[in-house]
């Protein structure tokens, strides 16, 4: 099945290999951070409880160097009650530290991820069709879910243990430099081979990183199609081959990341090592000068456990270093989706039209909440091809007028059902002009036009709920009653009624608690509901039986009249009351005409009717001679 997957390898969000060797980011970093500074109060927060913990844990030698220096100057005599009460007073101070930065950390991360997955999930309503063209649903999923919780956990606790890493580090380096100005300098002349150690790393664990990432993502993709197709993949007998598939994408993403870990792995003690040389150096060189008088017992001593405490968060932050540099990969992906922009919306003058919430003055754009009937569509020289792909359309003229009903046969793969993507502008035409009342479509608003569509596909979708949620998915605001009619119009009611709680009966994830048939009559139900101009069929009876599609087609004829309506059909009896019948080849439209007039032409049309009416009288005889 892999070899039919979306090719992650070859597609990089906007980010070629050599974006391997740009590094950290910060103008990505500074997008997402973005989301987090959104909560002021809690960001503030959370910035004073990793400060105070961070004084407070650089208070602490302070408050042994004094208790030893006085014990060794004092002796017996040494009062020692304040420090007790100033080593009680820091504990406290920790302990509600850690509870609020903990609290607020929590917070955060959770806003943070809700936030990014709704960007994500809005920016995915927008975008158009070709968009989806190559983008399996693994792939967006695993954006919004592992890469999403990747994020959110840098964002917050990643920000924590910055402020109390630099507060702690800066607080150090202070007291030592304080305490001995050449011992301190001489345990962070280390930080130069730590910078350059960090430099080496970061490249490599990033790009071993994205590989995990890619594949993770594939690996989704993988998983998903596997248990969306179980049941082709049972038929076919192919559980071996899938598992190989999938066999290969694991062991590619085991490899990839004990890679990654394995950098992360030898980073992180690096940096520990160079910790442990920090605090010998001082150990010798404060030795030295205890002995020389230079220094007190309780200054060595608080310096070591400050050249201890330096490298703390050091480490922590390597760990945070390492980790960002893993998830750049994560960043790009959720990034590049939540910014795509869509090829298909609404021009500039549309969008402030909208925006202002009252009508264009050219009076092009219809606003929420107005009515714009429309009265004539028509294409001009319209041409269409998919991305790097031959003409799907050439040159396509065509007239329709409201309430005219149109009929579009042909052979498979000739175009029909682009050109009714391109009325609905799921796509736009590559070159030519579509125009409604003699304006291109394109000056008009999106919104308002997919508003005015009704759509009934030959494999309807159903969402999961009730059936009465799904067919109110055509008019949300919709009563029961209004309900009830649409689904009696379309056929609906008499199947409805005979489950266990009628309208109130759950379909299922993806409606696989209903037949096609039956999904196809709640489709229709829904398209009446909606009450379009335009109205487009896509094989929309063909998962239904010959007795309910013509009471279907009988309950449609009042629907559409004054309405535009298309109508894609392989099923040529089917269409026989069509006001034209349109026939494309070849991205062509070659005949058109009412059912008599094409079969007088004894055309194209002529032989596929002919072809049909042959095969439906072999297969009727076929059935009475079997019950016979």
């Amino acid at each position: 099945m892999s070899d039919v997957f979306f090719d992650d390898d070859n597609y990089s969000d906007g980010f070629d290999d050599d974006s391997f060797k740009q590094g950290m980011k910060l103008n990505l970093w500074k997008k997402l951070l973005g989301y987090t500074l959104v909560y002021r109060v809690e960001v503030i927060m959370l910035a004073t409880f990793a400060i105070t913990t961070a004084i407070a844990e650089i208070a602490f030698p302070l408050i042994t160097r004094a208790v030893i220096d006085a014990v060794d100057e004092f002796g017996t005599d040494a009062n020692l009650w304040g420090y007790a009460g100033a080593y009680f007073g820091f504990v406290l101070l920790i302990c509600i530290s850690v509870g609020g930065f903990i609290w607020y950390g929590g917070k955060i991360r959770t806003h943070v991820s809700h936030d990014i997955r709704r960007s994500g999930f809005e920016n995915l309503q927008r975008l158009s069709f070709s968009y989806y063209d190559f983008r399996p649903v693994g792939w967006l999923m695993a954006r919004m879910t592992s890469d999403c919780e990747r994020l959110s956990n840098i964002l917050a606790w990643g920000l924590l243990d910055l402020i109390w890493g630099i507060t702690m580090m800066a607080g150090i380096a202070v007291a030592m430099l304080y305490m001995d100005f050449l011992l301190a300098i001489a345990v962070l002349s280390v930080l130069p081979i730590l910078a350059w150690v960090s430099i080496t790393f970061q490249k490599r664990i990033l790009k071993s990183a994205r590989t995990v990432r890619k594949t993770n993502s594939r690996i989704t993709g993988s998983f998903n199609e596997s248990i969306m197709g179980v049941q082709t993949s049972k038929a076919f007998v192919r559980e071996a081959e899938n598992l190989n598939n999938f066999s290969q994408l694991s062991t590619r993403m085991f490899d990839s990341s004990v890679l990654n870990a394995v950098q992360a792995a030898v980073y992180l003690p690096i940096v520990l090592t160079l910790g442990a040389l920090a605090s010998g150096l001082a150990l010798v060189l404060g030795g030295v000068e205890v002995i020389a008088g230079f220094v007190t017992t309780g200054t060595l001593i608080a310096f070591l456990t400050y050249t201890r405490h330096f490298f703390e968060p050091i480490e922590e932050l390597a760990h945070w270093f390492a980790e960002m540099q893993m998830a750049q990969a994560s960043a790009e992906r959720t990034i590049s989706l939540i910014e795509a922009e869509s090829e298909i919306k609404d021009s500039p003058r549309i969008n402030k039209a909208m925006k202002a919430h009252e009508p264009d003055p050219s009076g092009l754009v219809a606003i929420d909440g107005m009515k714009d009937v429309i009265g004539l569509i028509e294409f001009e020289d319209v041409s269409f091809n998919y991305t790097d792909g031959p003409a799907v359309l050439k040159n396509i003229n065509l007239t329709i007028r409201q309430g005219e009903s149109i009929a579009v046969v042909g052979s498979t793969g000739g175009g029909k059902t682009t050109l009714v993507n391109l009325l609905c502008r799921f796509y736009e035409p590559t070159s030519g002009r579509i125009l409604l009342d003699g304006v291109d479509y394109r000056d008009r608003s999106l919104h308002w036009l997919q508003s005015n569509l009704g759509i009934v596909l030959q494999s309807s979708h159903v969402f999961g709920g009730t059936i009465a949620d799904n067919i109110r998915y055509g008019k949300l605001d919709a009563s029961d009653e209004e309900i009830r009619l649409a689904a009696t119009r379309a056929g609906a009611d008499s199947f409805i009624r005979s489950k266990e709680n009628g309208y109130d009966q759950q379909v299922g994830e993806g409606g696989n608690q209903l037949s096609a048939g039956q999904k196809q009559l709640i489709s229709f139900a829904r398209a009446i509901l909606a009450d379009p101009q335009i109205l487009v069929m896509d094989e929309a009876t063909s998962s239904v039986d010959t007795v309910t599609e013509q009471y279907i087609q009988q309950g449609m004829q009042k629907l559409l009249q004054d309405r535009f309506s298309l109508v894609i059909a392989h099923r040529l009896s089917t269409i026989r009351n069509a006001d034209r019948i349109l026939v494309i080849e070849n991205g062509e439209i070659i005949e058109q005409g009412n059912h008599a007039a094409l079969l007088g032409q004894e055309g194209r049309y002529y032989s596929l009717y002919t072809r049909q009416s042959i095969q439906d009288l072999s297969r009727r005889q076929h059935v009475w001679l079997t019950a016979k």
